[in-house]
C-alpha cells in the first residue's frame, strides 16, 4: 500500500508523548480513534509491513488517508480521552475492532454497613454508586491501585472475618472489621475518593491542606503527618491517573469543535460549553441541570444543578429563571463565563434563555438550541450571537429552513458536530432527570412524617425501614406502631398520623 506523501511527511512530526490519534479516510471521516503511550511509535506501526495483523486491521490501514492527534500529559489520561472521543465520533472501525469488548464501571456501595470499591461490567439497580463507563478495565484497576494507597478502601468482605486483613497493615484497607476505623471516618474517606474520581481533586487537596494545618495547630502531630503524606501522594497523581482536573488538549485539533467554529463563524474555539435542560413532573419538583464540556470533553467537576424557586409547569419560564441565576454576577465570578451555551429545546426555550441572558447584560455569550425531534440546531437571527456560514453548511451536507426570527439547521446525524451536541444535550438531560428523581423519591418517603411532632431523623428512618415508606407507616395499625416505638410513643404517633391523614 502506497502511503500518500502528505501523510508520510506528517508522520515525521509525530511527538514522543502520550496522546490520542485519529485515522481519517479520503473524505475526512474519522474511521478510528486510538490511544498511545508514545504517539510516534504507535501510529507509525500502522504503516509498517506486518504479518500479524488480522483482516479487520488490514482493511483499516488500507483506508487511512490522513492522521491527526492530540497530546496529553499521561498514558492513563490518553485512555480516558480515547473513550470520550470514541463515544462522540463512533468511528466505524472502533466498532469492528472492539466488538468482543465491553466497558467497565467503578462500583462503590457507599450506603452499606461495609462499603466496598470494585469494578464491574454490568451496573445494577442495587443502590450502589457507579462511575464510568471506561474502555479499559485494566487501566481503571491500575488507577484504583494508586488511589487506594491514598484513600484506603475494602474490595470485599470475607465471611466471618473479625480481624483486620493483611491489606490493613499495608495501608490499603480501613480495618473496619476490628474497629481500626469507624464507619463515619471510612465514609468520609470514600467521599474524598469519589470526589477525585469525579474530577474534584483541587477541592480535596485544599480540604486536606486545611485539615493538616488545623491538626498541627492543635498539636495533633500524628494526624498532621498522616494528612501530609496523603496530600503529597494525591498531588503526585496529577500526571498518572485518568481522573485529572484538566484536559491538556490542543482544542484546535478537535474536529467537532472545528466544524462548530466554521459553521457558526465563532470568533474562537469554545473552550467551555455549557448545556442546560429542565426536568419536572406536571410542574412539581422542577429542576434544571448545567453540564460543562471543557475543550470538548465532559468536565463533571464543573456540573451544577438548580432547584427553581417556584414550581411552574412552564419550561419557558423555568429556563428563563435558570439562565438568569446562572448569569448572575455572583455565579459569573464563581464559575467563570461560558464560551457557548446549548439549550435543550427549540425556539421557545432558546428565546426564554436569550431573554434572561440579555437582562443580565451578558449579550456577548453565543446561545444555540438543539431541538429533539429532528436534532435541528436552532439559532436566533438577531440574538444568538452567531452567523451561519453557507459554504460550511453545504460542505457538511446540511440545509436550513427559516422563519421571521429563527434559522433551523439540519445536518446529517453522522457529522462530528451533531454527535458532540447530542452528547452535551443527552448529558444535560441525564443529569436533570437524575436530580428530579432524587427529589421525588425524597418527597415520597418523608413528606407524611415531616410534619409530625416528636418524629426526628432517627425515628423517621426506623419507621421507613420497618414499613417501607411514610405512607406505609400511616397505614399501619396501633399495635404495629407500638411494636416499633413502644406503647406510649406508638399510641401518640397513631393518633397524630390519623389526624394528619
Amino acid at each position: 500500500m502506497a502511503i500518500p506523501k502528505k501523510l508520510t511527511d506528517k508522520l515525521k512530526t509525530l511527538p514522543g508523548d502520550p496522546g490520542v490519534y485519529f485515522h481519517k479516510s479520503a473524505d475526512g471521516e474519522i474511521i478510528y480513534v486510538g490511544k498511545a503511550a508514545v504517539l510516534k511509535n504507535r501510529v507509525r506501526q500502522y504503516f509498517q509491513k506486518s504479518r500479524n495483523r488480522d483482516l479487520k486491521t488490514e482493511a483499516l490501514v488500507a483506508e487511512i488517508h490522513d492522521t491527526d492527534w492530540m497530546v496529553v500529559e499521561s498514558e492513563l489520561e490518553a485512555l480516558f480521552l480515547e473513550a470520550e472521543m470514541v463515544r462522540r465520533y463512533m468511528p466505524r472501525y472502533n466498532i469492528l475492532l472492539r466488538d468482543d469488548k465491553s466497558m467497565s464501571y467503578i462500583r462503590i456501595d457507599y450506603d452499606s454497613e461495609y462499603p466496598t470499591v470494585s469494578t464491574t461490567r454490568r451496573p445494577l439497580d442495587d443502590g450502589a454508586r457507579y462511575f464510568g463507563p471506561y474502555f479499559s478495565t485494566y487501566a481503571v484497576r491500575e488507577a484504583l491501585k494508586l488511589l487506594r494507597r491514598i484513600f484506603p478502601f475494602a474490595t470485599r468482605r470475607a465471611a466471618g472475618q473479625q480481624r483486620e486483613s493483611l491489606h490493613y497493615h499495608l495501608g490499603l484497607d480501613p480495618g473496619l472489621e476490628s474497629g481500626k476505623t469507624s464507619l463515619i471516618e471510612y465514609r468520609a474517606n470514600l467521599r474524598k475518593l469519589i470526589a477525585v474520581i469525579e474530577g474534584k481533586k483541587k477541592s480535596i487537596v485544599a480540604g486536606i491542606e486545611r485539615d493538616m494545618k488545623h491538626a498541627a495547630r492543635d498539636h495533633e502531630f500524628e494526624m498532621a503527618t498522616r494528612l501530609r503524606n496523603q496530600l503529597f501522594a494525591l498531588k503526585s497523581l496529577g500526571k498518572q491517573v485518568i481522573f485529572s482536573d484538566k484536559e491538556f488538549l490542543d482544542i484546535s485539533k478537535d474536529h467537532a469543535l472545528g466544524e462548530l467554529v466554521d459553521l457558526l463563524k465563532l470568533a474562537a474555539f469554545p473552550r467551555r460549553i455549557e448545556g442546560y435542560d429542565i426536568s419536572h413532573m406536571s410542574g412539581t419538583n422542577v429542576v434544571a441541570s448545567m453540564v460543562v464540556f471543557t475543550n470538548g470533553v465532559s468536565d463533571k467537576g464543573e456540573y451544577r444543578k438548580f432547584k427553581t424557586k417556584l414550581d411552574q409547569n412552564n419550561d419557558f419560564f423555568n429556563m428563563n429563571e435558570t439562565l438568569g441565576r446562572r448569569l448572575s454576577e455572583k455565579n459569573i465570578k464563581a464559575w467563570g463565563c461560558p464560551d457557548l451555551i446549548l439549550i435543550d429545546g427549540g425556539k421557545g426555550q432558546l428565546d426564554a434563555a436569550l431573554q434572561a441572558r440579555d437582562e443580565r447584560g451578558q449579550s456577548s455569550i453565543p446561545f444555540i438550541g438543539l431541538a429533539k425531534r429532528e436534532e435541528q440546531i436552532v439559532i436566533h437571527k438577531l440574538k444568538s450571537g452567531v452567523t451561519l456560514d453557507e459554504k460550511t453548511l453545504q460542505k457538511l451536507g446540511g440545509y436550513k429552513t427559516e422563519s421571521d426570527d429563527f434559522i433551523l439547521i439540519n445536518l446529517p446525524h453522522s457529522t462530528n458536530l451533531v454527535k458532540l451536541l447530542q452528547r452535551i444535550r443527552d448529558e444535560s438531560h441525564r443529569f436533570a432527570v437524575s436530580y428530579h428523581s432524587s427529589l421525588k423519591r425524597k418527597q415520597q418517603t418523608t413528606s407524611i412524617l415531616d410534619g409530625i411532632p416528636g418524629i426526628g431523623p432517627v425515628t423517621r428512618k426506623k419507621l421507613i425501614r420497618e414499613f417501607g415508606s411514610g405512607r406505609g407507616a400511616q397505614e399501619a395499625n396501633e399495635q404495629q406502631l407500638q411494636a416499633v416505638l413502644g406503647p406510649k410513643k406508638g399510641h401518640l404517633l397513631y393518633l397524630l398520623l390519623r389526624k394528619a391523614g
